[in-house]
């Protein structure tokens, strides 16, 4: 059994995958609409590769069914190439029968990083990066302190796609406020129009420590949008979206309405769904407050 540094998260498509802990917290941690890793020992730093190799060696010896691994905590794609190789050729080696390694990554872990380097990390089986992008909005990104810009969010999954490595990419509803929603959703479509990502879902923000930290960005009072506010913005997304072959899903517990599909070969219906939500709300099957969570 693998000792983990409480909370760990993992994209929830990761429900089956080994978690390996290569780094504690996230080497970024200032945005102001996350509260994941402010816990105390949630205080970031790397985890050392011979207690990581034993680790690996420990999961080999036991005989687990592993097929995917996920590398966490936040950031994981912070450590330098040699250490991210190093780790891959361990699970290479421990564990021939995975079939993909996957990690969360921000924008600027990959400014170090070439694309010849990420190439090398897909051959060894880092297959997947799931990229928290949350607005292409610059004034979205600036009032949350995400310390990225449209532009580098752009230039780390053009360098994802130029690698051959596949992005998840993840934009929050609601994050720009009532104040921003509409430039949140053009911007935002605009990003994923230019970057065109393998994967693209949608969370609503939710904010269970309180709106203070929000509340300063967006003077003095962060507004959510409210239900229907949530679905226009949506609709204002989807309708701007021009995507060739991207799978879509807004079905995170978050979201009142369930949104699955191919983008853009369901353009067209997922449009119709989010307009009956906003026209004929009871009819919707949405989601009831109590069924929501993280």
């Amino acid at each position: 059994m693998l000792n983990y540094i409480e909370p760990v998260f993992r994209p929830p498509s990761e429900w089956k995958s080994l978690i390996l802990q290569v780094t504690n917290g996230c080497s970024w941690n200032r945005c102001s609409f996350c509260d994941m890793y402010t816990a105390p020992q949630k205080r970031f730093r790397a985890q050392k590769l011979d207690k990581i190799a034993e680790e690996i060696k420990a999961v080999a010896y036991n005989g687990a069914s592993v097929s995917r691994v996920f590398l966490a905590d936040g950031d994981a794609m912070s450590l330098p190439f040699n250490r991210l190789e190093e780790i891959c050729l361990l699970i290479k080696e421990q564990l021939p029968q995975v079939t993909r390694i996957s990690s969360y990554c921000l924008p600027r872990n990959l400014k170090g990083k070439s694309v010849e380097q990420l190439a090398r990390l897909k051959e060894l089986g880092l297959s997947l990066l799931y990229i928290g992008c949350e607005s292409g909005d610059d004034e979205v990104l600036k009032r949350i302190e995400k310390g990225e810009t449209y532009e580098s969010s752009l230039e780390a999954l053009l360098k994802i796609k130029a690698a051959g490595l596949k992005s998840s990419v993840m934009i929050l509803n609601g994050l720009g406020g009532s104040e921003l929603s509409h430039q949140h959703a053009v911007n935002s479509a605009r990003l994923m129009n230019e970057a065109q990502p393998e994967f693209l879902s949608t969370l609503v923000v939710t904010l269970p420590l309180g709106t203070e930290r929000m509340d300063k960005q967006f003077d003095g009072h962060f507004q959510l949008p409210d239900q229907l506010g949530l679905f226009k913005e949506m609709h204002t997304l989807l309708d701007g979206l021009a995507l060739n072959k991207t799978v879509f899903r807004s079905d995170h517990a978050s979201n009142y309405l369930v949104l699955k599909g191919i983008l853009g070969r369901d353009k067209a219906k997922l449009l119709a769904q989010v307009e009956q939500a906003i026209n004929q709300p009871t009819q919707s099957g949405l989601r009831q407050e109590w069924q929501r969570g993280l």
